[in-house]
């Protein structure tokens, strides 16, 4: 089965249609791995210089502080998330992020008790 291109002179029923064809999927690969070296270099660069990559989270510190607070306090999800102008999806990420750093602080804080007792 060939390819044969109507508009240019292309033609891969022949060798020599298929050694062009070849050439040029080279060309094109190689030109695929530049692209791609550049940017991982690229991004290494501007990780040396301190800059990160993503969107900017919505909440600072601060703000998670009082969203814990507020959720503590049992303010309906609505209304604090009226307050803080996020949307629900954050807020729940918030909480997901911020009890999962609490049981990783939990957890080491365990670990560290544990390896400090003497098992007779």
């Amino acid at each position: 089965m060939g390819f044969r291109s109507l508009q240019e002179a292309t033609d891969t029923t022949t060798p020599g249609g298929r050694l062009v064809f070849h050439v040029f999927a080279a060309l094109a690969q190689f030109e695929r791995e530049l692209v791609r070296e550049r940017t991982k270099s690229g991004l290494q660069a501007a990780r040396a210089r301190g800059r990160r990559g993503g969107r900017k989270h919505k909440l600072d510190a601060a703000q998670t502080r009082t969203l814990l607070a507020m959720a503590a306090q049992k303010i309906p999800i609505e209304q604090i998330c009226a307050a803080m102008g996020i949307s629900q999806a954050t807020y729940f990420r918030c909480l997901r992020a911020a009890r999962a750093a609490t049981q990783g602080t939990v957890a080491s804080l365990a670990l560290a008790a544990l390896s400090a007792v003497d098992f007779v």
